[in-house]
């Protein structure tokens, strides 16, 4: 999986920067489903998520999440990412 981390409006710093990583280890058990991940952070008087995940079958997943705080903000991106994740390998797992 290869993850892109940009920030707009703003430098993420390190610590910033280690709760994402952190927070993407929580769909872990997807690297081997998902091609790229893309993670846009924009900074505008709120935190705004914008993350597309591209899966090996072509699918893809585009989900969003924003809050004052950069941390509830990421949490909120990350509860509608898994979710998103969960069904899309749940879709492929009945194809097959």
């Amino acid at each position: 999986m290869t993850k892109s981390i940009s920030a707009q409006g703003f430098t993420l710093d390190s610590d910033q920067t280690a709760l994402i990583n952190k927070k993407l280890e929580r769909i872990s058990y997807a690297e081997n489903l998902i091609v790229d991940l893309i993670m846009h952070v924009k900074e505008d008087k709120k935190f705004y998520f914008d993350t597309t995940v591209n899966f090996r079958w072509g699918g893809n997943a585009h989900v969003t999440g924003d809050d004052f705080d950069f941390a509830a903000a990421l949490n909120k991106m990350m509860d509608v990412l898994d979710t998103k994740i969960k069904k899309e390998k749940d879709k492929v797992q009945e194809k097959k």
